[in-house]
């Protein structure tokens, strides 16, 4: 489990079991008395999501952040959530997209990290894009139980 991996170096990461506990966290990462936000990935329309193919509509808008921070829901008996940033030169989006096959609108979140060169040779993404760790960036798109955590001041380009 994620929970017990020691941090990447420059990495800040917890697992939270509440939303008290992870507001609380938060607020160590990004600085008492800072304010955040939290970004995700929302679709327009309430259907059953399924696996399809996606286009990109539009040109994808970045999300200036100096920090964010990842939660990622972690299958368990009850609620906890994996968080993790870095402080380093990922690269936060919003993207919006259709489904080919429902047209259904998502707009969603998407990061791209820069330099994976830490990463466990053997992570899955590695072997789906044929590369090596640190040879590109690895970018994927948050599904919609995800949250990204980013100082309110955070900007789009």
């Amino acid at each position: 489990m994620h929970c017990e991996t020691p941090p990447l170096e420059g990495e800040t990461k917890f697992c939270a079991t509440s939303l008290e506990s992870m507001l609380d966290n938060l607020s160590l990462i990004f600085g008492l008395g800072e304010k955040f936000e939290v970004l995700t990935t929302k679709k327009t329309k309430n259907l059953i999501p399924i696996l399809q193919n996606y286009t990109v509509l539009e040109d994808p808008k970045e999300i200036v952040a100096n920090k964010m921070v990842g939660c990622h829901p972690v299958p368990y008996p009850y609620a906890v959530y994996y968080c993790h940033g870095q402080v380093n030169d990922n690269r936060l989006f919003v993207i919006s997209l259709e489904g080919q096959e429902d047209r259904q609108r998502i707009e969603a979140v998407a990061i791209c990290h820069m330099d994976t060169s830490q990463w466990d040779p053997h992570h899955v993404s590695f072997r789906v894009l044929g590369i090596e760790p640190g040879a590109a960036p690895v970018c994927h798109v948050f599904p919609q139980d995800n949250l990204v955590w980013v100082s309110s001041h955070s900007s789009a380009t």
